[in-house]
């Protein structure tokens, strides 16, 4: 049976470089960081003090303000990033109303949650006891609570659910909600990643696994994929939301279509808590799953958004396992996001996925920025300054920590839709 057909109609962002769509992808086209040093809490004796933090950050008009004093920053996040993806598919005022809100789903992952809350939770109980702990606790915890707060403020009645899979959870969230949109669930889905990790405990648990950069008196330079000299990732924090719709659907709103959505793939190395199982064998798996999802030869891909983190091991894994399956590399443009934006963990997917669907909306490919002494074993065409670029189908790649890999394919929208 012929697989219903999947467009992306709208997407939103909350990143270290502002909530606007174009504003983001302008920045990334210019080669700039987003990783400065972190002023937002104390961590003068911690090994890695820089960030892709977003500074000031302000929910502004799609969030009530008392609410958002409240809650978890993944959850306000998730709130701006899903109403601006709505927003930009214009879904507003008239054409919100006419949505049947019961076919209509939110599937947005987080790869830790409500960090802050639970952390200042566990602070509260230790100095002022059990009586003191907030009731909203527990609720604003929760990897779930994010997408059911926005279902809740949107009245949207359809699949609903995280989904949870370290940094490879926005494209899982993707895959899983283009799903429910073939199975017949849903005619639209928002779907994406959040994360909101950049606070003492979580850089003190990424510095205790030695997973960071400290290249503390260079920020700007520290993210540095498939650079001799990278010495870890560069955490950051945000949200990405895509607006998944059939395309009859779409299509009888009169929606613009700015890509369409061909496949997923998933797979687990089954191997190591952290580290990628040098073979790449799951990667392989997981990309070759996705392309026959798609059913897309790997000859008509020729754009790679590497998942790249700028770690020793992960970054030179993912290549190898890439070159098995693209064997004329140095035909395809591959680029990696992190570099200007470090590593988003659960969120990173779905801002790539973004930068995916800008990269083939412009014509213009982003750089990667550092990469001032590459490995010699990298044969992909990685542009260092930004190009003009026709993209035909490309993949994004996230892998997370528990060997969990996730590929989702892309395509600009047949001239005949638009």
């Amino acid at each position: 049976m012929q697989k219903k057909r999947i467009v992306i109609t709208g997407m939103g962002i909350v990143s270290c470089f502002g909530n606007d769509i174009d504003e983001f992808y302008k920045n990334l086209l210019q080669g700039r960081s987003g990783i400065s040093t972190i002023t937002e809490f104390d961590c003068v004796d911690f090994p890695t003090q820089i960030a892709g933090s977003i500074k000031n950050f302000d929910p502004g008009i799609y969030m009530d303000k008392k609410q958002a004093r409240r809650v978890d920053k993944s959850i306000a996040y998730t709130m701006v990033a899903g109403k601006k993806a709505l927003e930009h598919a214009k879904l507003q005022e008239q054409a919100f109303e006419n949505l049947n809100k019961q076919r209509c789903g939110i599937l947005i992952g987080s790869g830790m949650g409500g960090m802050e809350v639970f952390t200042d939770g566990v602070q509260t109980l230790l100095e002022k006891g059990q009586r003191k702990v907030s009731p909203f606790f527990v609720p604003y915890i929760l990897t779930n609570m994010s997408g059911a707060i926005l279902g809740m403020d949107l009245g949207f009645m359809g699949p609903n659910y995280s989904i949870s899979t370290a940094c490879a959870t926005a494209n899982y969230s993707i895959i899983a909600a283009a799903n429910h949109i073939r199975n017949n669930e849903a005619d639209l889905m928002l779907a994406g990643g959040v994360e909101a990790a950049v606070i003492r405990m979580g850089l003190a648990g990424f510095c205790a696994c030695k997973a960071l950069s400290q290249r503390n008196d260079e920020p700007t330079r520290a993210s540095r994929p498939w650079d001799r000299d990278r010495d870890g990732f560069v955490l950051g924090e945000g949200a990405g939301v895509l607006v998944l719709e059939s395309l009859e659907h779409a299509q009888k709103r009169g929606a613009t279509i700015l890509a369409e959505y061909l496949g997923g793939g998933v797979s687990c190395d089954a191997y190591h808590l952290t580290d990628p199982r040098a073979d790449g064998a799951g990667v392989v798996l997981c990309i070759q799953n996705a392309l026959k999802d798609a059913g897309v030869s790997a000859d008509e891909i020729n754009y790679i958004n590497a998942h790249a983190t700028s770690t020793i091991m992960g970054d030179m894994t993912e290549v190898r396992a890439l070159q098995q399956i693209f064997t004329q590399p140095q035909k395809i443009k591959m680029n990696a996001t992190k570099s200007m934006i470090g590593h988003l963990l659960g969120a990173s997917g779905a801002v790539e996925a973004i930068a995916t669907v800008q990269t083939m909306t412009t014509k213009r490919i982003a750089p990667t920025i550092n990469l001032d002494n590459r490995e010699a074993d990298l044969r992909f065409d990685i542009p260092t300054q930004a190009e003009d670029f026709i993209m035909q189908k490309g993949i994004s790649n996230s892998f997370g920590f528990g060997g969990h890999n996730a590929t989702i394919v892309l395509g600009p929208p047949d001239k005949t839709l638009l």
